[in-house]
């Protein structure tokens, strides 16, 4: 199959799912009611109304908790195909992660070093 059949066949399948997705979109709108209520905009918690305010502002060392969260599970996410083709590749795929594994450590002990996993 050549190259221009292949990027035929996925931009169909975009083509395809943007128009799924509009379809049901506009389905919705035009089977669904929207009724306006004056209670629907208001913050509430588990029922009843929210003492704090609504819009808060989180302190800046959650950054780091979540730049942590964001290394780890991309990890995750490249080893589970790294997981699937080791045994096609060997040795190659092996270094590879390793490589890969050794960059994501780096950070992780930047990370430490500069406090970003004590508690606070």
């Amino acid at each position: 199959m050549s190259p221009l059949v292949q990027y035929a066949i996925l931009f169909g399948l975009m083509l395809g799912t943007v128009g799924l997705v509009l379809s049901l979109y506009a389905l919705a709108r035009s089977i669904g009611r929207t009724r306006t209520e004056p209670a629907k905009d208001v913050p509430a918690t588990a029922g009843s109304l929210s003492r704090d305010p609504v819009w808060i502002r989180y302190h800046a060392r959650y950054y780091g908790y979540a730049l942590l969260f964001l290394v780890f599970d991309m990890e995750m996410a490249y080893m589970y195909p790294w997981a699937v083709v080791y045994k096609q590749e060997g040795l190659v795929a092996l270094l590879d992660m390793g490589v890969f594994l050794a960059i994501l450590f780096l950070g992780l002990l930047y990370g430490w070093s500069q406090g970003a996993l004590r508690r606070q």
